[in-house]
């Protein structure tokens, strides 16, 4: 096919679009790009094969993309598509499972762009369809949505969302219930085959004027969905068991939605001292005062360090956009300096917390597990054992740690925590908030830190240290470039330690089933994990070194160890890579 007659067949897509999309400021965009395109413009051209250039493929993770008009985008053409295709899917699913049973769904939103506009029509789809849908009665955050999944006894629920993405994203993250899915599913994200069934069911959609959207009949919740949460999500904490309240906590939602229902949730636990961060309380989506927001990005905990700092306080935390992760920093007392604590940090100390909380409340050991994804670090595992717990590795994701029969606690190093699986099958932000702010106050109640307690940890399972490599491409094919690397010349050592255990990942196991995956083992149990993200175009990889120490005197020198090591794998990893 020529250039001319490639942008000349573009050009009648988009054309084709602009007349039949219901939202008047993408069709209003999308004809000023056709103008733009019609005329040369080099950018315009390349910004309409972007948007026209395939479908935004509906996968485990539901859709996500930037917002604009064309199929691989987030519009409302797309949305529309995307709830009658899940309509359809929870009507079948219902059907077979139930006979005569209506679907139940329930529809939630952040306040981004459009979120509450894609909701909306999400809700009238389903109505449409047949479906008793409920909608949230504000932008709240996503561990709600996935509370109400279970609380309402619904088969599906969609939360409008793109998490911590940029300000020019969206998606649609979708949860099965009720009649929809297995047992160990209730509540929970998607996992295959559910994610290839409802996308069939998505590319059998018709022509988009032919589907239903009904004037009304879906029923707006009420506030007190979420102060169902709130109360048992307060619950939580123990303060028969863990009284200590005596904490001056500094919390941000990076413009999010979670600031009010982390206040209310962590003030109802007994928290009374917590300090908002003025800047970024309100929802934003633009997210004026970070580059990007997610607690992870460098800079992105600046504001509320300041915060800290003024007010003299003894923890910050810091949630995400929708709320389902969380962020801890602290002062460090070998320093002086405020510092954010590893995901795998924080894991570990609420892992052990866990283990503290169920001992004082006599909860059954037998038949409990502890979880985390295989790229967490494996502290984790020994807490567990040594408490006389099963432990699982799952994939990366939520949607397969929630899974775990008799999960009691499980978490991602990527500032994902469940500590409540039984009120939220999901990573939840505000309840990791309040167990993290019980651990704090009880160790500053003993005149120690969390780095104290931390150490604790290291001084009797071995000092556990992790880093991350990033490596982000413009074109997807490198990654399979580099990963084939890898497969053809492994690396025989990191660190001057030889790799010992090799496994291809992509090949699946008893255990875990096939992800695009490397993972190496050396002969000092350093490990290095090599993968694609999921959902960006980059290389991940994953390094934890363990060393282990006797006393709290050998703890220096054997953070600097590690650290050391760590930093020769990352010079190893950077080799093998070609870099």
């Amino acid at each position: 096919m020529t250039s001319s007659h490639a942008d000349s067949l573009l050009l009648s897509q988009a054309r084709e679009w602009a007349a039949q999309d219901p939202d008047s400021a993408t069709s209003a965009s999308l004809k000023d790009l056709i103008r733009r395109a019609e005329d040369g413009v080099p950018a315009a051209l390349q910004e309409l094969d972007d948007s026209f250039n395939g479908t935004l493929q509906f996968g485990t993770a539901g859709l996500r993309a930037a917002l604009g008009p064309g199929p691989n985008r987030m519009n409302r053409v797309v949305v529309r598509r995307a709830a009658a295709g899940l309509a359809a899917f929870l009507g079948e699913a219902v059907g077979e499972a139930a006979p005569g049973t209506r679907p139940r769904a329930v529809v939630g939103y952040d306040a981004r762009y459009n979120s509450d506009i894609f909701a909306e029509e999400t809700a009238a789809i389903f109505t449409a369809a047949g479906i008793d849908t409920f909608l949230m009665p504000a932008a709240l955050p996503t561990p709600l949505l996935a509370f109400a999944v279970r609380a309402l006894d619904c088969d599906g629920g969609v939360m409008v969302t793109a998490s911590h993405n940029p300000p020019q994203d969206n998606g649609y993250k979708v949860y099965l219930g009720r009649n929809a899915v297995e047992e160990s599913g209730k509540g929970a994200q998607i996992v295959a085959p559910y994610d290839s069934r409802i996308a069939a069911k998505i590319d059998a959609v018709g022509p988009l004027d032919a589907i239903s959207l009904a004037a009304g009949g879906w029923t707006v919740l009420d506030r007190s969905i979420a102060a169902d949460y709130q109360r048992a999500t307060a619950a939580l904490a123990l303060p028969g068991d863990f009284p200590a309240r005596d904490l001056r906590i500094v919390l941000t939602p990076m413009h999010g939605v979670g600031g009010e229902t982390a206040v209310a949730v962590l003030n109802e636990a007994g928290f009374a001292d917590v300090t908002l961060v003025a800047e970024q309380a309100a929802p934003d989506p633009d997210f004026p005062t970070v580059s990007f927001p997610n607690p992870e990005e460098p800079g992105a905990l600046d504001l509320a360090l300041e915060t800290a700092a003024r007010v003299g306080a003894d923890i910050v935390l810091a949630n995400d956009p929708d709320a389902d992760r969380a962020a801890v920093a602290a002062k460090d007392p070998d320093s002086g300096m405020w510092r954010m604590l590893r995901g795998d940090e924080v894991g570990a100390l609420l892992g052990a917390h866990t283990v503290a909380r169920r001992a004082a409340r006599g909860k059954e050991i037998a038949g409990g597990v502890f979880a985390n994804s295989i790229v967490s670090s494996r502290l984790l595992s020994r807490i567990a054992a040594a408490a006389g717990y099963a432990h699982e590795e799952t994939l990366t994701g939520f949607k397969w740690i929630s899974r775990v029969p008799g999960l009691v606690y499980g978490y991602e190093e990527a500032l994902g925590y469940c500590v409540a699986p039984e009120l939220v099958r999901d990573k939840d932000g505000i309840s990791a908030a309040v167990l993290i702010a019980e651990l704090a106050a009880t160790a500053k109640a003993e005149g120690k830190t969390v780095f104290d307690t931390l150490d604790e940890l290291y001084l009797r399972h071995g000092l556990h240290a992790s880093d991350q490599l990033s490596i982000r491409v413009a074109n997807l094919g490198l990654l399979d470039a580099m990963m084939n690397r890898l497969r053809v010349s492994p690396p025989e050592s990191f660190a001057s330690s030889a790799v010992e255990s090799f496994v291809d990942l992509a090949e699946g196991s008893d255990n875990l089933p096939p992800t695009d995956g490397l993972l190496y083992l050396t002969r000092d149990l350093t490990r290095v994990i090599i993968r694609p993200s999921g959902t960006e175009p980059k290389l991940k990889c994953y390094l934890e070194v363990i060393r282990p120490v006797e006393s709290a005197a050998e703890l220096p020198e054997a953070r600097q160890a590690a650290r050391t090591a760590l930093d020769q794998v990352l010079d190893d990893v950077r080799e093998a890579l070609g870099l």
